[in-house]
């Protein structure tokens, strides 16, 4: 007997995803460290750097700075074309073929990327291979892959429209529930298990999860058997192309106009969060703050709190007002937030910041679920084929961006990334002026999509 339920697989994925991301740059932070120099790590020390800015200690940190923030760049350009083409063609195949297989695949190269991380970290090899591993990795899908069959998932068994924002909602409380967990304790794991068991941990939770939507997760849809014989490969592969464009063709003037101007915020907004996301850690481990593992899993733990309070956003918000409002409240929140974060100094400061960020997902599920509203229950997947084939691209772009631009400044202000994104968190918000100026009715657009699907279904 199967389970229609794909919330354990999202869990497990959220635990590595959120233990392996702190702990590969502090791997790599460490071993750079330790390359770069004669001066040995010292991990029980509660600052690891020096504040002095005489001090050639501080040099050195600083060029340990950029070459950790060049290594990022590098590892995400690796993995940007390889991402880009399995995103959209699993997600964009899985309307036809099925939500499990792109779960399957990312599941995979997840599980064969945290492999290899603890056979690098066990035999010390050259951290420079993790380039490879990036790559290789990226071909069976990444995690914007697994998330997005997942929302495509979740969306097919949501029969009434307004269930959409709640439960994209749940899935990002859940998300930010285990990673909120996992980052508290990820300090704690470097600590006292070290890389190599960490990672062998990580690789655990990703055979587990893989054993799970194998073996007991039931797919959402059914597949089409008799497309597969009648149709060659060549053809399939330009049949998701044709779909993803038929998404915006065959779609009103109006609804074409505002699907683009949800995606380009949605988007935008994307950006500047997913870029400034691991400048945070370079930003808590260099001078003046000098955290250790322990406070960044703090940080990372109160970062990840703002999926919880987002969740209890939307929900108590949905009963006062409209969407749209929502994702407002949290443009608005989190540029505050990014403002402050690039004039911290103290821990204390440091970790204040967290609070006008508690809205930081709010925008994303809002904007994903006004979204799905205004398109036809069998685009669902190709919808999220294109979020997710877009969030890949734009997330690559960004972080390699912003860690360009962290590392051309960080000698002279590290706190300008924070400031830049907060100016840039202004096109998001225009954008959404304009959708608001178009008098997006949530209702009307919903009732307009049920007619022309139940059309469709009476001329077939």
């Amino acid at each position: 007997m199967k389970i229609f339920l794909v919330e354990p697989a999202i869990c497990l994925s959220a635990f590595a995803m959120a233990l392996t991301s702190p702990l590969t740059t502090q791997y790599v932070y460490r071993r750079v460290w330790e390359e770069t120099g004669n001066y040995s790590f010292v991990s029980n020390n509660i600052s690891e750097c020096e504040q002095n800015k005489s001090s050639p200690i501080f040099a050195f940190q600083e060029e340990v700075q950029k070459k950790v923030s060049l290594f990022n760049l590098q590892m995400d350009i690796s993995g940007l074309i390889p991402g880009l083409v399995s995103t959209f063609l699993l997600l964009s195949h899985s309307d036809q073929q099925g939500r499990k297989f792109p779960l399957i695949l990312s599941s995979v190269g997840a599980l064969a990327t945290n492999v290899w991380l603890c056979l690098l970290s066990y035999f010390a090899f050259p951290f420079q291979l993790l380039i490879a591993s990036t790559f290789i990795g990226a071909l069976c899908g990444n995690y914007t892959t697994f998330f997005g069959a997942c929302l495509a998932y979740i969306v097919d068994q949501c029969k009434e429209e307004k269930q959409r924002t709640i439960r994209i909602a749940i899935i990002d409380f859940l998300l930010g529930l285990v990673t909120g967990l996992t980052g508290l304790s990820s300090g704690y794991f470097i600590r006292e298990l070290g890389f190599v068991w960490s990672f062998l941990i990580i690789s655990m939770a990703h055979l587990v999860n893989l054993i799970y939507i194998l073996f007991f997760l039931g797919d959402s849809v059914k597949q089409s058997s008799s497309q597969n014989v009648s149709t060659s490969c060549s053809e399939s592969f330009k049949n998701l192309f044709y779909r993803a464009y038929l998404l915006f063709k065959n779609a009103p003037g109006e609804r074409r106009c505002l699907l683009c101007l949800l995606l380009f915020t949605m988007i935008t907004y994307f950006l500047v969060v997913i870029g400034t996301a691991p400048i945070f850690i370079l930003y808590e481990l260099d001078s003046p703050l000098c955290w250790n593992e322990v406070y960044i899993g703090y940080g990372s733990a109160l970062g990840s709190l703002s999926f919880l309070t987002s969740f209890l956003g939307i929900w108590i918000f949905s009963y006062c007002m409209e969407d749209i409002h929502m994702a407002f409240i949290g443009i608005f929140t989190t540029t505050a937030g990014m403002a402050m974060t690039a004039f911290s100094r103290t821990t204390l400061m440091m970790l204040l910041v967290r609070l006008p960020l508690l809205f930081l997902i709010v925008p994303l599920s809002v904007l994903r679920s006004m979204m799905s509203k205004v398109v036809h229950s069998t685009e669902q997947g190709t919808l999220f084929a294109c979020i997710a084939f877009l969030e890949t691209l734009g997330g690559v772009t960004a972080v390699s961006t912003f860690n360009g631009i962290y590392s051309a400044t960080v000698a002279w202000y590290p706190g300008f990334t924070f400031l830049l994104s907060a100016v840039l968190l202004l096109i998001p918000a225009i954008s959404l002026c304009i959708v608001k100026c178009t008098s997006w009715s949530e209702g009307s657009y919903i009732l307009s999509v049920q007619e022309e699907s139940s059309e469709d279904a009476s001329d077939s």
